[in-house]
């Protein structure tokens, strides 16, 4: 049976809270998060999640690159869960594009992002991964990462008229 949770939407004290690190990766507590993660991110057009958009305060995103409504233009690529993420900007060359977020939704903006990092991360079968990322799926991690931190990109803005209702994102775009 799908575990679909509620997102929790700007404003939510659990978005605003740094998570804490998962201790074991193979608990049934874990495994129950991760399971809630994968069904609710799949029954949206988002292209990652985080565990404090489920109102769970802990290190766990997923990052699915697809292409949707939302991202018509994203790469496919398998969902991945990654605990305890962390990262490296390999450059620091930053770049603005347009990002959206399940839980202000509604609203786009455009966001710096280093275009080139390097990720460490546990995944589901305990192992520690490395792998460098580029590009549109670079920006979904560090857009994932900064929920573990307590940051929703629309702190990161450099200038408020780069915020967009997402009617006004599609007309541009579409032109």
């Amino acid at each position: 049976m799908a575990d679909v949770r509620a997102i929790a939407q700007l404003g939510a004290e659990v978005l605003r809270l740094q998570a804490d690190k998962i201790k074991n990766v193979n608990s049934s507590e874990t495994i129950k998060l991760i399971h809630a993660l994968q069904d609710t991110l799949a029954s949206t057009q988002g292209v990652g999640i985080s565990a404090p958009q489920i109102s769970v305060s802990k290190r766990i995103i997923i990052v699915a690159s697809r292409p949707t409504v939302r991202y018509p233009q994203a790469p496919m690529m398998e969902p991945t869960v990654m605990i305890n993420p962390k990262f490296n900007p390999l450059t620091e060359e930053i770049e603005k594009d347009w990002e959206g977020c399940l839980s202000i939704p509604g609203i786009r903006a455009l966001v710096p992002r280093y275009t080139d990092i390097e990720i460490t991360y546990t995944n589901i079968e305990n192992k520690q991964v490395t792998q460098k990322l580029t590009g549109f799926v670079a920006r979904i991690f560090q857009h994932e990462f900064d929920h573990l931190q307590g940051i929703v990109y629309l702190d990161r803005v450099e200038d408020n008229l780069e915020i967009f209702a997402e009617s006004e994102y599609f007309k541009l775009i579409n032109n």
